[in-house]
């Protein structure tokens, strides 16, 4: 067995296996079969009007979610006996063959007769009591399920039913029409797309010269957080390691930690860069499928491939006609938040995942880049230094070095900037 007796007793608080005596779903892996009903996988089943986790499935949260129109969403893993994930500062962790991800996306319900209508909150997994999603005032909408092959990462979508008992594999997608309700009973219709088996890969092909899938949110700067187990609070990353998830968990001051979403000791800064990275940094990184934008939206990247003072590369319809990625200062001049405040399909950011704008996320990043200094002004001419560079208060646009830096980069411009021709 994968634990020892206390991690056994644990195993039966963090999942249903030990529920008021009735049996649990078996988890298992499915070497090479999609199974038609999502119940098959073992992970997640319904029992007793609640959504359960099978035997030693763990539940876990991100410190930021992923935007997903306002839907709440239930993680969970699971992994064969015998093997574990081996820990990884940056990147994505080491997840062994038989790895199986879940994501159920699912809204509470306005009233419990409401078919189409659900609650605008921004809660996200609040709702799961560390054993449980109470399903009465709930609407399922699907779940996604990332499985490790021998051949690599494979993603399927199951659509789950109106009597939510189980859900169906999707390969061609779906469109649900729903609309949100806000607290104080504004109404916004919107459509709600679960994913084709093309738009999967399309975020999870996260190397643009391989194409091979990878989960997205399992990363230690992510996972460092603590989560309401049954038994208690504990540190996702010490959980993980105590049932054997994970092997090589550094000392936990070592670990790198985002920023968790709302968290008001955080700085804006923080919080947005947090909230960038998770929504953005999968597609814009140096080998993201965004690589050809030259914007990079890691928690590391700096200066122009942050977005400062960066003319836009890719972007076409999506610059809403503003010059610079990040106009510091100027949220509503700046490409970055133009994109992250609309809902155009070929104009907004991230292209595919969402069908509503989120608000307070665009809030967020609007006080961010309020908050940052300097001026990409006056006016581009051949006479300025790299585009790329962020004018600070009081800096000599003729002075020498930087005429010489914008010298050795004009030739790799004179397509973007008039004037630059000769």
């Amino acid at each position: 067995m994968r634990s020892s007796l206390l991690l056994v007793a644990l195993s039966c608080l963090f999942s249903s296996a030990c529920d008021d005596g009735q049996n649990a779903a078996t988890s298992a892996l499915l070497a090479a079969d999609n199974p038609t009903k999502l119940s098959e996988w073992g992970q997640v089943f319904v029992q007793a009007d609640a959504l359960s986790l099978g035997v030693d499935v763990a539940p876990y949260d991100l410190n930021t979610a992923l935007f997903t129109d306002y839907a709440h969403k239930l993680r969970t893993i699971w992994m064969p006996e015998g093997v574990s994930a081996g820990y990884a500062d940056d990147t994505v962790f080491d997840f062994p063959v038989g790895t199986v991800i879940t994501k159920t996306f699912y809204y509470p319900k306005v009233t419990s007769d409401s078919a189409d209508e659900v609650a605008l909150t921004t809660a996200d997994g609040e709702d799961f009591d560390g054993v449980r999603l109470q399903l009465p005032g709930i609407k399922l909408i699907e779940t996604r399920v990332l499985v490790n092959r021998a051949d690599g990462w494979e993603a399927l979508s199951y659509r789950w039913n109106e009597e939510q008992t189980d859900a169906t594999l999707l390969k061609t997608g779906d469109i649900v029409p729903l609309t949100l309700v806000s607290a104080d009973g504004m109404k916004k219709p919107f459509n709600y797309i679960v994913p084709n088996l093309n738009q999967c890969a399309s975020c999870h092909a996260t190397d643009s010269s391989t194409r091979k899938l990878w989960p997205i949110g399992p990363k230690a700067r992510h996972l460092n957080r603590d989560f309401d187990y049954a038994y208690g609070t504990n540190n996702q990353l010490a959980h993980l390691q105590s049932v054997r998830y994970l092997t090589d968990l550094p000392e936990m001051d070592a670990v790198p930690q985002n920023a968790a979403w709302g968290n008001a000791s955080e700085s804006v800064e923080a919080l947005a860069r947090s909230y960038l990275d998770i929504n953005c940094s999968h597609c814009h990184s140096p080998v993201g499928p965004a690589d050809n934008s030259g914007l990079y939206l890691e928690p590391h990247s700096t200066g122009p491939s942050l977005g400062l003072c960066k003319l836009p590369i890719a972007a076409g319809a999506g610059t809403g006609n503003r010059l610079w990625g990040i106009k510091p200062g100027d949220p509503e001049g700046s490409i970055l938040w133009y994109r992250l405040n609309t809902a155009k399909p070929d104009e907004m950011m991230p292209e595919i995942g969402r069908s509503t704008v989120h608000t307070e996320g665009v809030v967020l990043i609007a006080a961010w880049i309020s908050s940052i200094e300097g001026t990409c002004e006056p006016n581009l001419t051949a006479d300025q230094p790299w585009p790329g560079r962020v004018l600070e208060p009081g800096e000599d646009w003729s002075f020498g070095e930087a005429k010489e830096e914008w010298a050795g980069k004009r030739a790799s411009y004179q397509e973007d900037i008039p004037g630059l021709e000769n």
